[in-house]
């Protein structure tokens, strides 16, 4: 089983805990003897069956079970054992014909067993990994409190009432005053806990984190310094463009026509395309984008004040203003450009468009007949349509047979996209924009494409018809076939059902410039779902290390560094890691080295229960966003800076609206 199987599983058998306490509490008070016993012994062995299951979980990672281990299964251990010997000798003693099986501290032991296993579940889906003294001081009130409460309403504080003194009024006094004395203690001491409990759960964090390197240097330099700049490489120019970022409506290939945020009245935004050794010169404005846009180039490594992301590089683009983005085309390979602020908003109403560089020679090749058919096609969703991007937005091309074809695949939504190539044989040639070793031919087989990642295809035309199918849906694709070929559609069988492509088995083993146990930093970042603040907040957050943005300590490297992410899934949704800046070395997944190619990635999905270990060589100077590419879950705090020692921004809006907009 998968370890996101065997999350859902314990999930289970805690609920399934919860209930069986409740149940026996529930049964004791009624003094339904019988039921209570079963009740007790139900929830004994389910209580018993959690231990295996977070066992099995320990074993695939501390992360997954710390607070079980620490705190969930202790509190139900004790309160339980306390119900067993408590109630268990009344029950038994029922069962055998002696009296009812009631007693109050009984019941109250049960009830005090079925807060505790509630609490131990509310805590791991609230407050998540890591535990903290005030995460554990909030939760041992929660079930003090609850324990209390039933004693209170079990045993009145009026003596007589309860049979406790009727014939000795001086001792029936003593017992009530004793019984408030408790009361009145327990519960300042539940009120304390919890209060001190919330209190220690809402402290900001250490506002950098340096993964086991040194500390800061005394060199400081302004990523408002870190721009491109420079005439182009000998041979290159200029490649001059200008982004107005406008409301406008569109028309989808159904025909219908939509409200979107465009850059230049298109979705997706005009395509970018460049030689290596040109010059990338980008004007953005603004026209009628209320909240403001940026242009982020996604993927593309540029210096780190061209990279668009506002109240860190650069402030946000308002109506009315202008912003110019330059940099080299260095970084042959396909791209995609799009706002970054406010982007789980502007990107979903269409403010995207494509980057491709191409090597110099394959341009110079090109000028001759023939040339090879090269479409770049990103997949977006507009009004809930899925589209897939041709050339003049055809989904029909005609190839003559043996013509070398190049798809460039682009996902720019939020959520993976499975894509299958029917009708021929192909290579996956680069992942990322970045080249892969001897890829060899596929054939029948998924392609499961991140958000933001993107996929070169590629393979001679044959003589029948090709389809290109998104998630299944004929309708979301592209078909190519030769002048006078057979209808496309005959060539697509159920591709809903084919094996995916891992492409951590796929291509050839190479030399790689450094490997996990060069690394010189380490940080670890668990992906999960809590109470955090965000932007000044209290939210259900989607959280790293249990924090939501900003609120995430950055992480300080320095300039030659290697440095290794260790990226936890605890949570039941993928989450795209993205970095800016830098694209990662994938070493393994859950524990298992990469055996294909070397794997470049600037997006790599992090499914439930995955444990990724990637690494890079910090060569980008700058201040950089790490962050899901979920663009929701950014929004909802995952989200967090990689900072080079000694840089420094006069953006920083790391708190309020400007982190908000951030992403």
């Amino acid at each position: 089983m998968t370890t996101q199987l065997w999350i859902v599983l314990d999930h289970g058998v805690a609920l399934l805990g919860v209930a069986a306490w409740f149940a026996a509490g529930v049964t004791l008070s009624l003094r339904r003897s019988r039921l209570a016993l079963a009740a007790v012994v139900t929830a004994v062995l389910v209580t018993l069956a959690r231990v295996v299951t977070v066992a099995v979980l320990a074993g695939r990672g501390w992360w997954f079970v710390q607070e079980k281990v620490l705190l969930g299964l202790p509190m139900v251990g004790a309160a339980g054992t306390a119900a067993v010997l408590l109630a268990g000798r009344h029950l038994i003693a029922a069962a055998r014909g002696r009296g009812d099986g009631w007693s109050a501290s009984g019941v109250v032991s049960v009830f005090t067993a079925a807060y505790a296993a509630v609490t131990g579940l509310v805590v791991t889906f609230v407050a998540g990994y890591p535990l903290t003294v005030g995460t554990t001081l909030a939760a041992i009130a929660l079930v003090g409190a609850g324990a209390l409460l039933t004693a209170r309403a079990l045993v009145p504080p009026a003596g007589t009432a309860a049979g406790v003194g009727a014939d000795r009024p001086s001792e029936g006094r003593r017992v009530i005053s004793r019984r408030r004395l408790l009361w009145r203690t327990g519960g300042a001491v539940v009120v304390t806990a919890a209060g001190t409990g919330t209190g220690l759960s809402f402290l900001p964090a250490e506002p950098v984190t340096t993964g086991g390197g040194h500390g800061r240097s005394r060199t400081v330099v302004s990523v408002a310094d870190l721009r491109g700049a420079g005439p182009p490489a000998p041979g290159g120019t200029v490649r001059q463009h200008t982004l107005t970022a406008s409301k406008a409506t569109v028309r989808l290939p159904s025909g219908q026509e939509v409200e979107a945020w465009t850059y230049n009245g298109e979705v997706p935004g005009p395509a970018i395309t460049a030689t290596a050794g040109d010059l990338i010169e980008v004007r953005l404005r603004n026209a009628d984008i209320d909240d403001g846009v940026t242009l982020h180039w996604h993927g593309y490594d540029v210096p780190c004040g061209e990279d668009g992301a506002p109240g860190v590089t650069q402030p946000v683009v308002e109506p009315g203003a202008d912003f110019v983005y330059r940099f080299p085309a260095d970084q042959v390979g396909t791209y995609w450009y799009h706002t970054h602020h406010a982007s789980h908003v502007g990107v979903r109403m269409g403010l995207h468009g494509t980057l491709v560089v191409t090597p110099r020679e394959a341009r110079e090749a090109d000028a001759r007949p023939a040339r090879p058919v090269d479409l770049t096609l990103p997949v977006y969703t507009l009004a809930g349509t899925v589209v897939l991007a041709g050339v003049d937005g055809r989904t029909e091309h005609s190839v003559p047979p043996g013509t070398p074809v190049r798809l460039r695949l682009i996902n720019t939504d939020s959520d993976p996209h499975r894509i299958v190539l029917a009708g021929t044989p192909f290579r996956v040639v680069a992942v990322d924009g970045r080249d892969l070793n001897e890829p060899g031919e596929l054939r029948d087989v998924g392609l499961r494409l991140p958000a933001g990642g993107r996929y070169d295809v590629t393979f001679p035309m044959p003589d029948g018809s090709v389809a290109l199918v998104v998630d299944a849906d004929r309708e979301a694709g592209l078909w190519l076939r030769p002048p006078g070929g057979a209808n496309p559609e005959t060539r697509v069988g159920d591709t809903a059902t084919l094996p995916e492509l891992d492409l951590l088995r796929y291509g050839v083993p190479a030399a790689v410039p450094f490997r996990q146990g060069d690394a010189n930093r380490h940080f670890t970042m668990v992906l999960d779902r809590g109470v955090a603040m965000v932007d000044g907040r209290p939210a259900y957050a989607q959280t790293v290390n249990g924090r939501g943005h900003p609120g995430i300590p950055d992480q300080l490297v320095a300039e030659g560094d290697v440095v290794r992410f260790t990226v936890v899934n605890r949570s039941l949704e993928t989450h795209p890691w993205h970095l800016h800046g830098h694209p990662v070395l994938v070493l393994s997944r859950d524990g298992v080295p990469s055996t294909g190619s070397p794997l470049w990635m600037d997006t790599f999905d992090v499914r439930p229960g995955e444990v990724w270990e990637v690494a890079f060589r910090a060569t980008n100077p700058g201040i950089w966003m790490n962050h899901c590419h979920n663009l929701p879950h950014a929004h909802q705090g995952m989200m967090l800076r990689l900072r080079y020692d000694g840089v420094t921004t006069p953006f920083d809006r790391s708190t309020g609206e400007g982190a908000r907009h951030g992403h």
